[in-house]
């Protein structure tokens, strides 16, 4: 493992302290002397998983997986409960799709390549957008944000100052402007410009849901119209604080919405970073990055081993 890859596994263990201290001191009182699973430790382990807001669908099924394995296996040691539980999270989060997305070096899949964020208000949309632009800028990618949130006042004034910390041109129009008329310029600059990335941060709220989905709808038809493909992905933005409301949220999204993958910001301020897993599964959409911190730098690419990892304890060697 390398020196980036070390700091990077390092950060994330440092930010989901607060869920890896809970279920840790919580994990090893049921696993303290076992050496086999049986009905006490499958009925503390699914309190302690719903505590760590798991949610009660997916602690259901890591528990019938625990079960199903514990018929063909036998555990001699708290290492090795501990380590089925890792795979068998691990193997939850693979259903869901690939394991990370593809690294910010990488070369893009088309050029200009349109990301479209989406997601309520105060969940890490506007921050996210701009660290989203910081990794894709360190990568060598030229890089324009289009600032399409023009109902809630002082966006783009707020989106200006991340832009500027990421070093990346910022398209905008102030409030009240069009969106799709935002992102038409975006996206034309982006094309003459021969940009890389086009980052498009749309409104959280507008008047109402309905008005909030068409708006979203009419950028997507606006940005097809100079790239046919476009937007190529959809990220909807979660505050992992908010817990089974995130799952909620990104239901409600997902009814208006072709979302292609997740966004979870803030996992460091919470105990119950597990929501990961029960967004993730209950939604049966790939979570691509993840916010471990306040700074510029603390999005990653979610990788699932990394996650569940630091999640359960493991310390990067």
């Amino acid at each position: 493992m390398g020196f980036f890859d070390k700091f990077k596994l390092s950060r994330l263990t440092e930010g989901l302290g607060k869920t890896r201290e809970t279920l840790r001191e919580k994990l090893s009182v049921i696993t303290k002397g076992k050496t086999g699973i049986d009905d006490d430790f499958l009925e503390e382990l699914e309190t302690i998983l719903v505590g760590a807001d798991v949610g009660v669908e997916t602690t259901l099924g890591i528990v019938d997986a625990i079960t199903d394995r514990a018929k063909n296996e036998t555990y001699s040691s708290e290492a090795e409960l501990n380590g089925m539980l890792m795979a068998v999270m691990q193997q939850m989060l693979a259903e869901t799709g690939q394991d990370h997305p593809v690294d910010f070096h990488a070369q893009l899949p088309a050029k200009p390549y349109v990301i479209l964020i989406v997601g309520v208000n105060g969940a890490g949309k506007t921050t996210s957008v701009a660290k989203l632009a910081h990794n894709y800028e360190q990568a060598g990618k030229k890089v324009i944000i289009a600032a399409a949130d023009t109902f809630r006042a002082a966006a783009y004034e707020q989106l200006k100052i991340w832009a500027d910390r990421a070093g990346v041109p910022i398209i905008g129009q102030g409030q009240g402007a069009d969106p799709a008329s935002v992102v038409f310029d975006a996206v034309s600059s982006a094309v003459s410009r021969n940009a890389d990335v086009v980052l498009v941060d749309t409104a959280g709220r507008l008047h109402n849901k309905s008005h909030l989905m068409e708006e979203l709808a009419k950028i997507m038809r606006v940005a097809k119209k100079k790239i046919p493909e476009a937007p190529h992905e959809v990220l909807l933005v979660l505050d992992g604080t908010t817990g089974q409301n995130a799952v909620q949220q990104a239901r409600e999204f997902t009814k208006f919405v072709h979302v292609t993958g997740l966004v979870v910001t803030k996992l460091d301020g919470t105990s119950k970073g597990g929501i990961v897993l029960s967004i993730s599964r209950e939604l049966n959409l790939p979570v691509k990055y993840i916010g471990v911190g306040e700074k510029i730098d603390d999005l990653q690419l979610f990788d699932r081993s990394a996650f569940v990892e630091a999640l359960l304890g493991r310390e990067p060697k």
